[in-house]
This record gives C-alpha cells, structure tokens and sequence, in this order.
C-alpha cells in the first residue's frame, strides 16, 4: 500500500470559497454573517471534485490512499476572531470527514484546528475531541503561526501549546505542523512562509526540551522538512553547542519529515541525509506546485517517481510508502487493520 500523509482539499466546489467569502464579509457587516446551514453542498458535488482529480491523480500514480485536511491556506487563521475560526473549521471538517465517507478506500480525515491569534490554545480542544470522536480523524495539523506571517504566537515549546500536546497523547495522534496564508508581504505563502515555518517549528523543537515532558508527542514536518535536511549539519552543530543530545536522540524519536520534495536531488538529499525511518511519503497534490517540469515532462509533485528512482532499497521504500505512516499514525492503521478483518461484502 501507498499511503499519502499529506493531503488538502483544494478542489472544493466553489460553493465553499463563496461562503467564506461572505463570513469575511459578515465580520465588518455582521447583518451579512451567514450561517453554518446556508453552505449546501450535495455528495454529487463531492463526488464531482473529487473523482477528476485528487482521485484520478492517485489512480495515475499508483496512490493507494491520502490522509486529507482541509485547503491549508484556506484555514487563515488570522481572520476574525475565535468564533470565525470555529465555524469555519467545522465546516472544513465536516466536508473532509463527507470525502472520506463517499470513498473510504482512499481517503481518511486530518483535522485542521480553530486556532486564532492570541486566544487561548484550549479553545481549540472541543473541535479536536469531536473530529476524533465522531469523525474518526486520525490527526491533526497544528498552525504555529496563527498571526499569517507575523508570528505573534509563542513557539512551541512553550506552555501555551500544553493542551493540545495533552489531547494529542490522550489520543494517540501526531500533528502536522503546517501554517496558512501568509498576510505578511514579505513571505510568499507557498514559497517562503510554508518553508520557513517548517524550518522555525524544528529549530524550535531543538532549542527546548519539549519532548522530556511529551515523549510521546509526534510532530510531522512537512515538505521535506524546510531548510533541515539541507543545513543538517548547522542543527547538529547548535544543538552540540547547546549541550544538547545528539538530533537522533533529543529529536528524531518524536519528528518526521514528508516526501513533499519535487525534484530528484531534493528527495536524494533528503533520504540520505535524515533516517528513512523518520520519513513519510507524502505529494500534496493539486498544491502548491501543480506544473509539469519541463526538464522530465512529468507533474513536479508526483513525488512516488522520486523515491522509486532513488537508491533506497525495497525495504526501505516499503517503510516511506506505508509503513512508516502506519506507526506515525496509530489510529489509522488500527483503522486499516479493522478494515482487512472485515467481510469482503463489508469492504466493497
């Protein structure tokens, strides 16, 4: 099995993109503030978003199924207050929870969280319990930068994050640690926020001693990890002179890293440099990069081409393409082993 741990929907109908334009709309015009039940959006609607093309695109390629969360730069968490980020979540959630339902042999639900900046990180427990509880997510993803680019939040080693770090544990599920839009000029969301995140959560991660109080707290970092593998030496040097453990032990029992990675050099970097047993498969497809690269003539992100070109042996692509996910995300392959118990009428 291919399993692809980083999925979004970005091919929502646009039905969704409409609602939350008038919720923005709503929060200087609070007359104008629709409704959670003025979004209908029928399973054929669903269905049509996502048979062209997530769904075809995983045929293509030979995925066989995709952790899905909602559109990342979607979640703007920097919008509104806590009640915006609320409703929006909710339904963000509750579209990807349809998804997984209408084809649950290809998709399992992430949970984006009702974050917002400067409320309290507690706030965002009762949506996390109810897309465990009743959704069956087997993850989460967690915005270290609810501001969009300003990074007003503390980092998060801090206690602030200690709520969701608790629930997480009590229920046995990693976050991918994945910020939104970038409001800040500066940072290109994709290009630069994306990627700056990903380096600032590991080195925030390095420089505390998160990990003594959660040892069994996960973190996946995504695309390829930002700038860690590439400088992985400059974080083996700090952490040296910090008087910390070696990365191996002080982080890599708890920090993974995605396949999301969209030229052979880069993927070749990243699985000789960080452990493979610290790597996940994942494209993020129909993202960020959606072009054909001209110097291949195939999609940047199909990233399976990748790996099966690199020189890892059979064993372990087997641990990037599935294995590896099945023991990041523990509910999902309790999941997946209930599934192979089934009946096969049951299955189909």
């Amino acid at each position: 099995m291919i399993i692809d741990c980083h999925g979004h929907y970005t091919t929502a109908p646009k039905a969704l993109e409409d609602w939350r334009n008038r919720q923005i709309q709503g929060i200087a015009d609070p007359p104008l503030m629709p409704r959670a039940s003025a979004l209908r959006i029928s399973d054929d609607e669903l269905r049509e978003s996502i048979e062209g093309n997530q769904l075809r695109l995983m045929n293509e390629r030979g995925l066989d199924l995709t952790l899905f969360s909602p559109r990342a730069s979607f979640m703007a968490h920097h919008i509104g207050d806590f009640n915006v980020s609320a409703n929006w979540a909710a339904i963000c959630n509750e579209l990807c929870y349809r998804v997984s339902q209408l084809f649950p042999a290809h998709f399992v639900p992430v949970a984006m969280l009702p974050q917002s900046p400067g409320v309290d990180a507690a706030t965002c427990i009762p949506e996390l319990e109810r897309c465990v509880r009743e959704y069956g997510n087997v993850g989460i993803n967690l915005n270290p930068d609810p501001s969009g680019g300003h990074w007003t939040s503390p980092p998060l080693s801090d206690r602030h994050w200690y709520p969701i770090y608790e629930k997480m544990v009590e229920h046995d599920i990693p976050a991918m640690i994945h910020v939104s839009t970038s409001c800040n000029a500066c940072f290109h969301t994709t290009g630069a926020h994306y990627l700056n995140a990903d380096t600032t959560a590991f080195m925030q991660c390095l420089t505390s001693n998160l990990f003594k109080d959660f040892p069994t707290l996960r973190f996946l970092i995504p695309h390829g990890g930002g700038a860690v593998p590439y400088h992985w030496g400059r974080f083996r040097g700090l952490a040296q002179e910090m008087k910390k453990p070696p990365l191996q032990e002080h982080l890599l029992k708890n920090i993974f890293f995605d396949t999301c990675v969209y030229h052979q050099p880069g993927i070749d970097l990243l699985t000789k440099v960080i452990p493979v047993d610290n790597i996940l498969f994942a494209s993020e497809m129909i993202g960020a990069v959606r072009g054909i690269d001209p110097e291949t003539g195939h999609y940047f992100d199909d990233t399976k081409r990748y790996i099966a070109a690199s020189a890892l042996d059979a064993a372990s692509r087997q641990k990037i393409y599935e294995g590896n996910a099945r023991r990041v995300f523990p509910r999902l392959d309790a999941l997946l082993k209930a599934r192979a118990n089934e009946p096969a009428t049951e299955q189909a």
